[in-house]
This record gives C-alpha cells, sequence and structure tokens, in this order.
C-alpha cells in the first residue's frame, strides 16, 4: 500500500511513442521495489512491532524530505494543509500501513499484498458519492474483483487467522477513504512538501497508537530487521514514492497505476521463494482474478 490512488493522475500528460529512460526507471522502482516492500516489513518485525515499525520508518522518511524540500525552497504547509495532512494521514498510513504490518504478523506477506491489490476497485465504489458513476468494463471488474477478494478469504492463508483478515480489511478501507478525500475535500500542500507532511502526521499517529497499544523495540533488534527497516524508508518510503509520483506527472494513468496489477505477483514470488511462505493452488487463482479485475478497471482509463 505504499501510494495516492490510480484516480489521482488528473493532470497527466498526453501519452507518447516509446517510454523515456526515467520513465522506465519509475516503473521499475514502483513495480519491483513496493513490490518487495511488503517481505521487508515481515522481517522487520522481527524486532519492531506493527505501529512502531511503520511509526518510526515515516517520521524518520517525512523529516528527511520535509526538511530535503525546503532546503530547495519548498514553502511549509499551511495550518489547514497540515490538518488535512494529519486526517489524511491517519487514515491511508495509520490506519492503512498500521493495519498491514499487523495483519502480517499472522499472514504471509503475499496474501496481504494480494489483497491490498483490490483497493483500485474500493477507491471506484467510493468515487460513485461524488458521482463518478464507472463505465461498463470499470463495473465489470469492480465485480470481478469482489469475487476474487471473496476466493482469496476462503483460503487457507486467512482462514487461519481472523485476526489477520479484519487487520487487512480495515487498512484497504482506511487507505482508500483516505486516498478519495485527499482528492476531493482534504488537499495537501503542493509537490513532495505535501507528502512530507503526510508521513510526518501519519507517523505520529501510528507512535502514538504504538504506546497505547504497549510495544516495544526487542533489544538488541536482529540485523536483518534493521536492514529491513532501512529499506522500507530508503527505498519504500523515499525512492518509490517519488517515482510514483513522477509517473502521475508524466505517464498515462493506467501505466502509473500498473503497480497494482504487478506488485502482488512480484510480492508473493518473493514470499514463495525467500520467505517459505506457502501459497495454494486456489489462491493463485483468487488472486488471477482480483488482477483481472484491477485490469478491467484501469483498461483505457483517461485522466
Amino acid at each position: 500500500m505504499n501510494t495516492l490512488a490510480s484516480s489521482s493522475a488528473a493532470t497527466q500528460r498526453p501519452a507518447r511513442s516509446g517510454l523515456p529512460p526515467v520513465i522506465l526507471l519509475c516503473l521499475a522502482a514502483t513495480w519491483v521495489v513496493w513490490g518487495s516492500t511488503y517481505l521487508a516489513i515481515k522481517y522487520a518485525l522481527l524486532s519492531f512491532a506493527p505501529f512502531l515499525q511503520m511509526g518510526s520508518r515515516f517520521v524518520f522518511a517525512g523529516v528527511l524530505l520535509a526538511v530535503w524540500m525546503r532546503w530547495r525552497g519548498a514553502a511549509w504547509p499551511t495550518a489547514l494543509q497540515w490538518r488535512n495532512a494529519f486526517v489524511v494521514g491517519a487514515l491511508m498510513l495509520g490506519g492503512g500501513m498500521g493495519g498491514t504490518a499487523s495483519a502480517e504478523v499472522t499472514v504471509g506477506s503475499g496474501l496481504v499484498v494480494a489483497f491490498i491489490a483490490v483497493i483500485p476497485l474500493m477507491i471506484a465504489l467510493l468515487n460513485l458519492f461524488w458521482g463518478v458513476v464507472p463505465r461498463l468494463t470499470e463495473a465489470v471488474g469492480i465485480a470481478l474483483g469482489l469475487v476474487g477478494v471473496l476466493m482469496l478469504t476462503q483460503g487457507s492463508g486467512f482462514q487461519a487467522s481472523r485476526e489477520g483478515l479484519v487487520a487487512i480489511v480495515v487498512a484497504c478501507v482506511c487507505w482508500s477513504v483516505g486516498s478519495v478525500l485527499s482528492q476531493r475535500s482534504l488537499p495537501l500542500a503542493t509537490g513532495a512538501m505535501g507528502f512530507a507532511s503526510e508521513m510526518i502526521c501519519g507517523g505520529v499517529v501510528l507512535l502514538v497508537l504504538s504506546a497505547l497499544a504497549g510495544e516495544t523495540l526487542v533489544w538488541p533488534p536482529q540485523p536483518v530487521a534493521v536492514a529491513a527497516w532501512f529499506y522500507l524508508v530508503v527505498f519504500g518510503s523515499l525512492i518509490a514514492f517519488n517515482a510514483y509520483m513522477v509517473l502521475l506527472a508524466r505517464a498515462p494513468a493506467a501505466l502509473a497505476s500498473s503497480y497494482t496489477l504487478v506488485n502482488p505477483v512480484i510480492a508473493m514470488l518473493l514470499g514463495v521463494l525467500i520467505a517459505g511462505e506457502t501459497v495454494t493452488g486456489f489462491e493463485w487463482g483468487a488472486v488471477v482474478v482480483i488482477l483481472v479485475g484491477v485490469l478491467l478497471l484501469l483498461w483505457k482509463r483517461k485522466a
């Protein structure tokens, strides 16, 4: 869930023939790096409890990005923009990423990201409240995606952990609501400063939740957990996120959102090959149904 919704690319430029190298690099970042962050979350959980892991990660990355943008001359967010950042950050990062990390305590990282692939479908449904009616292919995609999610919840992974299922459902709903509100009602500061403020506010909310839950850091932390945490800060929060923003500005919406189709496959393969997670044939089939639904939703979508 490391992202804004695909429907936020309202200012995209027309597609060109061929893809410039910078677009290819950004695609690689959003496809591979974001797909790998879910496995990194799993390893970071060895020493960092869910809310503590996510909160410290986003505060650290948000402060770094804010200082960098301020050094480059960007203005600080206004009081209203900070308020918006707090609400959006609490939903997308507090509920969304916090719920994701909580789910990964008991559910394989590959299955978690496969469930998260339904977020574009949820956002399309939420946009109905703003009068955005899906086309026929989009409606079919939403229906297929929901069928795939129902199939996924019947697989052995989520059947073995009802707590993990509840956590990932809460995560997807919070991320989707936060995404739509940031687009429709609660605009952030312009450019990367807006996302820095979102990360700072969301990270603070996560750290408060961590304190309320009585989470503690396993000391001394395992080296693999520390490495995973730094990977999430540098590659997940700073590099991949900014690559996604470049795609939103320079690439067609469907291409910018293609990570939703690729990330589940990357995450599931890494989970099986590196972490030894088990994915049944039925669960793979459910993922295929979800991805077909997302593909229909994104097919020839216009700004």
